[in-house]
């Protein structure tokens, strides 16, 4: 299973691409790509928007995953920030669509749960257990790259649980 996961974000977007190796001796996590799409802040929304979406679609028809992970919306104080993101999350789903790939979403706490075991682990304890289960130092180079691939491993750890509890 190869995973797509995004985290989307109205400055940065970030990527992270695992796959499942089941031809080891145990089945292992393998990074195969992470990194952020930066927008510039001097752009208007539409073309923001218009990047994140080239960008994506660019990534997802090169990397040929299974299905796209993204952080489901967390709800905020701001509403204009909420809004924003919202944005940008439906031009990730978008890009998914027209891709022809399915999208799963994930809670924050969900997604740190599966990863750390703790659902309000702080950011450095998701970006250490991120490089652990890659066995990669190097996974990512940002925050928002690390959050698209615990994304992604959250999905392939949720994917396993369920069709374990379907062999039962």
């Amino acid at each position: 299973m190869r995973v797509f996961g995004i985290d989307c974000g109205t400055e940065f977007t970030g990527y992270g691409v695992v796959e499942v190796d089941c031809d080891a001796r145990t089945p292992r996590l393998v990074h195969l790509a992470a990194g952020t799409i930066r927008l510039n802040k001097k752009e208007k929304t539409p073309q923001r928007l218009a990047q994140v979406y080239a960008e994506l679609t660019a990534l997802m028809t090169l990397h040929q995953p299974e299905v796209i992970a993204i952080e489901e919306v967390f709800f905020s104080a701001n509403a204009k920030s909420a809004l924003k993101l919202g944005q940008v999350r439906g031009v990730a789903m978008l890009a998914a669509a027209t891709c022809g790939m399915p999208v799963v979403e994930y809670a924050p706490l969900s997604i740190k749960s599966s990863v750390v075991g703790y659902g309000l682990a702080a950011k450095e304890q998701v970006q250490f257990m991120v490089r652990r289960l890659l066995n990669n130092e190097d996974a990512f180079d940002s925050a928002d790259a690390a959050d698209a691939l615990a994304i992604a491993i959250c999905h392939i750890h949720t994917a396993q649980t369920l069709q374990l509890q379907g062999a039962r």
